[in-house]
């Protein structure tokens, strides 16, 4: 089985917080793979800024997630450890990267958020990211 670390933000602005909107209709938080040589937090960072082109800071550690699934060859199990960081931002501009997949990214009222995301797990950070914002 293959192993895979990821790192992502909630990224919140005010009563907001910033998703992206797949080519396939979902939407989803920002985040992607650490790279050899880097940590979680700098890796949150910098995926939040590449996918979405939103600068933010870090405001604490939200926790980890954890699921299986098949690479794209379709051959293999991959094993994802996701950390999650609750952020900041002082903008509310966004620009999706097309070549990441995205189509749309902005910030969406908290009230509406959870109905919008696709993944359960991506759901349970989001609630937790508010209970911390409380």
């Amino acid at each position: 089985m293959l192993e895979e670390v990821s790192a992502g933000g909630v990224v919140v602005f005010g009563n907001t917080i910033l998703l992206l909107k797949k080519f396939n209709g979902d939407w989803v938080l920002p985040k992607g793979r650490v790279e050899k040589d880097e940590d979680t937090r700098t890796a949150a960072l910098r995926e939040v800024f590449e996918e979405s082109g939103v600068r933010a800071e870090i405001i604490r550690y939200i926790g980890m997630v954890h699921y299986t699934y098949r690479n794209i060859k379709g051959n293999e199990i991959v094993y994802k450890t996701v950390h999650w960081y609750l952020m900041k931002t002082n903008s509310m501009d966004s620009s999706p990267q097309k070549k990441e997949g995205f189509v749309e990214a902005r910030f969406v009222h908290i009230d509406r958020v959870l109905g919008l995301v696709k993944y359960k797990d991506e759901k349970k950070i989001i609630k937790k990211a508010l209970r911390f914002l409380k």
